[in-house]
């Protein structure tokens, strides 16, 4: 039988900060490199152009002292040793050439290009110019010189080919190529000696972490991380206050239900010793039924444990939109028999239209079984309890009752968990209305207890929001 091989996914790799730095830095110098060697190469040329425009105009400024005017013709006095020495030269040709006012050759290379004179060029000076003599590029110094008894001026222009400024440019972008060669690794080695130096706070960090015991979770000193890193020192320092937050809230549930459990199964332990004892049918009746009893209020612990343990949980709940008068109507029908068997008038009232909010349903039924069934533990037979909703800007749910009431001094701490009103004779386990807060603040709704304003009894008031982003401020009683 063949069988396949799962490809395991691979996983991402987030790169090294160390890395990534010198990344960062090498990158935009191989960039740059390349640039600067064509920046270099070009203030070299500039550099041999200005060394070697200086032997071309010394070379004008003789062929211009050697110029005659004599019997009606210019002409240039010079011998045919020293024009080969002020034309020679090894690496690069030079040629010249000399024009009239009629812009004819009087000497020289023919082929070499003429400059129309123009206001702007200054007699006796030199100027430079680059062009092209027999397909080549050539350098050309010229100027229009006067000559003595001779009224007018001619052009006089020494050219030579580039082939030196190259070389010499060559030869300098070598040099400094070569240094840059030598100093480019030498910084790089700095650089990852420096980054190693840099991030050597960090692993020192990173080991002290490491050593930690599990149960260690005291901030981090910030003063020991760098000024760039003391951001994300003080996130992890709020992450381990929020940790040590939430384990000691599980610490001191798990002690709290550990307490609450042990009563109804003492009690339960108690009954069926009890029964094991009897002999009479009705009092084996009658502690089988206090055993069913203590049943139904550990299971009711239980329930509402776990209740507390969803709201705890991290994963948030999910939220739909959904018409808070279907669940109040429903939740308010379920607890009808329990009203009924007290004797206790159990009521629906609605005021306005469209109670739609954001909400888990499963949680809001929660919310609203714990409050109706708190309102009917504390009211005595024959009374009434009213379960109202009231659509406006927000929408407004309520639970009230003629019962015994709740103490404005006992109002804050009644939310707190396993805590119970003493002297109301009232079974409970004192999580109904801590449960009823911690729902309403998933969905950003306000929780208050208030005073019946038409009798005895408490009223429970529960803001919802439109929307949960924007919570409203809760009203009064009327």
């Amino acid at each position: 039988m063949p069988f396949r091989v799962r490809a395991t996914p691979k996983q991402h790799r987030q790169p090294s900060l160390f890395g990534e730095i010198i990344d960062w830095m090498l990158a935009p110098l191989l960039i740059l490199w390349p640039i600067s060697m064509a920046i270099e190469y070009s203030v070299a040329y500039s550099v041999a152009n200005v060394a070697y425009d200086r032997e071309l105009k010394d070379s004008v400024l003789v062929v211009a002292r050697h110029m005659v005017y004599k019997e009606g013709s210019v002409y240039l006095d010079i011998s045919d040793s020293a024009r080969k020495i002020l034309l020679a030269d090894e690496i690069a040709e030079s040629v010249l050439q000399v024009r009239g006012m009629r812009n004819e050759v009087i000497e020289g290379d023919p082929d070499l290009p003429g400059v129309d004179f123009t206001p702007d060029l200054v007699p006796q000076r030199v100027y430079f110019r680059d062009d092209f003599l027999h397909n080549r590029e050539v350098r050309v110094a010229y100027m229009y010189a006067q000559v003595s008894g001779f009224r007018g001026a001619v052009l006089i222009q020494v050219a030579e080919t580039d082939d030196k400024r190259v070389m010499l440019a060559s030869e300098i972008s070598g040099a400094v190529l070569a240094a840059q060669f030598i100093m480019l690794p030498l910084a790089v080695i700095l650089v990852w000696f420096g980054l190693s130096k840099g991030i050597a706070p960090l692993n020192d960090m990173a080991d002290k972490m490491r050593q930690r015991r599990p149960q260690d979770l005291s901030v981090i000193d910030p003063g020991e991380a760098p000024d760039e890193v003391k951001p994300f020192v003080h996130s992890i320092n709020d992450l381990m206050a929020r940790l040590q937050a939430s384990l000691k809230a599980q610490q001191r549930f798990v002690a709290d239900a550990a307490h609450q459990m042990r009563t109804p199964l003492a009690g339960l332990k108690t009954q069926a010793e009890l029964a094991m004892r009897q002999v009479n049918t009705r009092d084996i009746h009658y502690t089988m039924g206090q055993i069913a009893a203590g049943a139904d209020q550990a299971a009711r612990l239980i329930n509402q444990l776990l209740a507390l343990a969803r709201t705890d949980s991290d994963a948030p709940a999910p939220m739909a939109r959904m018409d808070l008068e279907s669940l109040a109507r429903e939740v308010t029908r379920e607890w009808v028999a329990k009203a009924a068997d007290r004797r206790i008038d159990l009521g629906f009232e609605i005021i306005g239209t469209s109670c739609f909010v954001e909400g888990n349903q499963t949680l809001l039924h929660e919310m609203l079984s714990n409050l109706i069934d708190n309102a009917l533990r504390y009211t005595p037979e024959g009374g009434r309890v009213t379960t109202r909703l009231q659509a406006g800007e927000a929408v407004t749910l309520e639970v009230e009752d003629n019962g015994i009431g709740i103490e404005p001094g006992e109002r804050a701490l009644v939310f707190e968990r396993f805590y119970r009103v003493l002297g109301t004779g009232a079974e409970g386990t004192g999580l109904g209305l801590a449960i009823v807060q911690e729902i309403a603040q998933l969905h950003h709704a306000q929780v208050a207890l208030l005073d019946n304003p038409g009798e005895r009894g408490t009223l429970v008031r529960v803001v919802f929001p439109r929307s949960k982003a924007t919570p409203v401020a809760l009203r009064s009683a009327a």
